[in-house]
């Protein structure tokens, strides 16, 4: 699965151009597999509200649902279905306000399903997606790895948090950063996340 997060294409955002690499060269490299593309801005992602929780006590009771209730918790269902599914994930995010556009946090709720990616067992959760891989393409104005900032940084390291809640063994990470703290190497840094990208497509 190839899942965007960002309300631009290519042609402006950083993160998307390296993630557009990723993919042109991943298909090359694995022309038998099939590559789903879930834009987070263009899809219906519901938030989990009182609709929601209505309708899966509903569920759970044997009631029925009202239209908006069936609607949002089957959509639910098919996001966390098509997540369980795959065999890899490359999540594409810029870093804003040192986490990652709130939609991915939309989405990651919808994909937190107790006995479908993960289980309670006595000794606590335990995930279930262990034979999966997982790539996270961030593009960062600043900074971020090395020194006092690195600390700042949420997004990435809340993904590798939720992909090792979900069994996932391990987040790589392609980081594109600096490009707006050295603007006048903007650029170079591009090109250079966008060839890190391809590299790593070919092993992924």
């Amino acid at each position: 699965m190839y899942i965007t997060a960002h309300p631009h294409d290519h042609q402006t955002s950083f993160s998307m151009a390296a993630g557009k690499a990723f993919i042109e060269a991943y298909k090359q490299s694995h022309a038998s597999d099939e590559i789903i593309h879930l834009d987070l801005y263009r899809s219906n992602i519901p938030h989990i509200d009182a609709d929601v929780f209505s309708g899966w006590g509903k569920l759970q009771a044997g009631g029925d649902l009202t239209s908006e209730e069936q609607a949002k918790v089957q959509r639910l269902n098919e996001l966390s279905d098509q997540f369980a599914s795959a065999d890899k994930y490359v999540f594409v995010t810029p870093l804003w306000n040192f986490s990652f556009p709130p939609v991915l946090k939309a989405y990651i709720d919808s994909i937190c399903v107790a006995g479908k990616t993960f289980r309670y067992t006595e000794q606590g959760p335990i995930g279930l997606l262990t034979d999966k891989k997982a790539l996270h393409i961030q593009a960062r104005g600043g900074v971020y790895s090395e020194g006092p900032a690195a600390e700042m940084e949420s997004g990435h390291r809340y993904l590798s948090i939720i992909m090792s809640f979900l069994g996932v063994p391990k987040l790589d990470g392609i980081f594109v950063e600096g490009h707006n703290q050295y603007k006048d190497r903007a650029e170079e840094i591009k090109q250079k996340g966008i060839e890190e990208a391809q590299r790593f497509a070919k092993q992924f």
